[in-house]
């Protein structure tokens, strides 16, 4: 398995590094403890609490990225925005801002919470899983993006239509049209009926 920042640390305010833990959850997503982050994705699983964003632009169009090769987890496969981990203590909110400017050097102009959704999703070429208490967003992206390349290989914004065809031939992480089925209301709510989601 390929090391990357990940999998490994982050640095601690006195210039230490930690090991990257997660929130454990109980099925109403209280909050029950910690768990180093690779543990906590190794079958089957512990619940934990994790957070997906799905930024549009002015179009009605989502903005969605691909994975970068390097990542421990669903490496090169399509997926939302943004997704990933509170550290513990963050709020879902401060996180899903702060992940989307790490990735995509971008920040909303808008995001709202959408909602929260319980999943179990085994990824087959890994043997992770992802057992999550997902917090959902929603929000306008409007200016020029500049991924990470350690975190994002590609980015595409897409109306429904091209999501169907690029779904039907790409490969997409397991839980993607789960958080979005979960996000569609809040989606609606933000792009209005004639973008069609």
């Amino acid at each position: 398995m390929p090391i990357t920042p990940a999998t490994t640390t982050h640095s601690s305010p006195n210039g230490t590094a930690d090991p990257i833990l997660l929130e454990l959850v109980d099925e109403d997503g209280v909050t029950i403890g910690t768990a180093e982050k690779l543990t906590a994705h190794q079958a089957p699983g512990q619940l934990h609490r994790a957070f997906s964003v799905f930024l549009f632009d002015e179009q009605g169009r989502l903005l969605l990225q691909r994975r970068a090769l390097g990542k421990y987890h669903s490496p090169g496969v399509w997926s939302n925005t943004c997704c990933g981990h509170p550290y513990p203590g963050e709020a879902p909110f401060a996180a899903a801002a702060r992940r989307t400017y790490e990735e995509l050097g971008v920040s909303p102009s808008l995001m709202a919470e959408a909602g929260t959704v319980r999943y179990n999703h085994p990824d087959p070429a890994s043997g992770l899983v992802e057992q999550e208490f997902n917090h959902l967003f929603v929000g306008l992206v409007q200016s020029p993006l500049a991924p990470d390349p350690e975190e994002v290989d590609g980015t595409a914004f897409v109306t429904p239509g091209e999501l169907a065809e690029r779904h039907a031939k790409d490969t997409f992480s397991a839980w993607f049209m789960t958080v979005l089925d979960a996000a569609r209301p809040a989606v609606r709510e933000l792009t209005g009926d004639t973008a069609g989601w």
